[in-house]
């Protein structure tokens, strides 16, 4: 695979765009099913990591995605994400990206290859090389590891990875968590 990272925005992809308030502020994100499985069958074939421009509910996006999923979570505004993406990568074709957002479109033109949601922003899905069926913290994160197995390592079989995730884990003793 000519691709070495696959950079996912986390809200509007892996989670849902709707957020939980209460007069105290944000409290709950929705992420969907599959996606984790997913990830974890790509994993062995490419670096995968997560971005957000969400300060106000990082913690509830580092809870689901450092914690129990166990990728890097970064935090960039949308505005300087090619910029955060050139500091940290040095070619930015090397990238598959994910995004739904007004912003990500122009990014999408930056980037090695690039995959939106269905219910992604309507100009950002017109610059996607592929548009998922699935909207975004309902699978979309799952059919876009499958696409990418499939397009760019020939892989058609749907083979979990048991070397991850909390069936996976192991505690020192050798058993599983």
């Amino acid at each position: 695979m000519d691709f070495k990272h696959f950079i996912l925005d986390v809200d509007g992809v892996l989670a849902r765009s709707a957020v939980f308030y209460n007069e105290h502020g944000k409290l709950y994100k929705i992420f969907g099913p599959d996606d984790h499985d997913a990830l974890n069958m790509l994993r062995p074939k490419i670096n995968i990591e997560f971005v957000t421009s969400d300060k106000r509910g990082f913690a509830i996006s580092e809870r689901r995605v450092v914690k129990d999923m166990n990728f890097p979570l970064s935090l960039s505004s949308n505005y300087e994400r090619p910029e955060w993406m050139r500091s940290k990568f040095s070619d930015l074709k090397e990238i598959i990206y994910m995004g739904d957002g007004i912003f990500d479109g122009d990014l999408f033109e930056q980037v090695g290859y690039s995959i939106c949601p269905a219910d992604g922003f309507y100009r950002t899905r017109e610059k996607a090389s592929h548009i998922t069926h699935s909207t975004g913290g309902n699978r979309a994160v799952a059919e876009a590891c499958l696409h990418i197995l499939e397009k760019f390592c020939g892989i058609d079989k749907i083979i979990p990875n048991k070397n991850h995730g909390i069936w996976g884990q192991k505690n020192d003793e050798g058993n599983n968590k």
